[in-house]
């Protein structure tokens, strides 16, 4: 069944629109000064698959517009725009990296840690969980952290939500650690793995 155009969109969640294009019936691609996405119209979003429907029909530029473009991908794929092909691959890769479960469960793939770093992160901070990472570090130009040493304070990791992020419980802990051991470019960093001697 063909889906009806639809007026253009009055406002989105990003501000005032500035600019908008009908990128298919019923899909609007809208910008606005400081960000934009696509936004469809009650019939699009009422035809999106449960696994890719977004709570609103708002589906912003950096990883939500892929959603929609992957449940529309064969009309996508029929409208021969010049760089449609680049951005059905761009679409499959961004959803499968941010959005693994809803990718997971959409095309019925097993998304490897190797295939997406929200599963990565999940899964490091899943392994730690009732352990104490690191939640932030300083370095020797902290008044209590002497030179050599990297001043770390963590909390224990109670759960981890679907995009991979942890949340906390229990008190801080402080430590140090020797600074060519601590890798600020590595997280999670776990006290236990990095030898912190612990401080009051």
């Amino acid at each position: 069944m063909p889906f009806a155009t639809s007026p253009q969109p009055r406002d989105s969640l990003w501000g005032a629109i500035e600019t908008a294009e009908q990128v298919l019936p019923g899909i609007w691609r809208v910008e606005t000064s400081t960000h934009g996405g696509l936004v469809l119209s009650d019939e699009r979003q009422a035809a999106m698959p449960d696994a890719l429907r977004h709570d609103t029909p708002q589906y912003e530029e950096d990883v939500l517009w892929s959603l929609p473009v992957l449940a529309f991908e064969a009309e996508f794929a029929g409208a021969a725009a010049v760089g449609t092909s680049t951005m059905l691959q761009l679409a499959h890769d961004i959803a499968r990296n941010w959005r693994p479960d809803a990718y997971a469960a959409f095309t019925g793939t097993t998304i490897e840690p190797r295939d997406s770093h929200v599963v990565r992160r999940r899964a490091a901070y899943e392994a730690l969980i009732g352990s104490v990472v690191v939640t932030s570090a300083s370095g020797s130009w902290a008044e209590w952290v002497p030179e050599g040493k990297v001043g770390v304070i963590g909390r224990k990791v109670a759960s981890v939500d679907h995009l991979g992020w942890p949340t906390y419980e229990g008190p801080e802990h402080r430590g140090l650690v020797a600074a060519d051991r601590y890798d600020s470019g590595k997280s999670p960093n776990a006290f236990a793995a990095l030898d912190v001697e612990p401080l009051p």
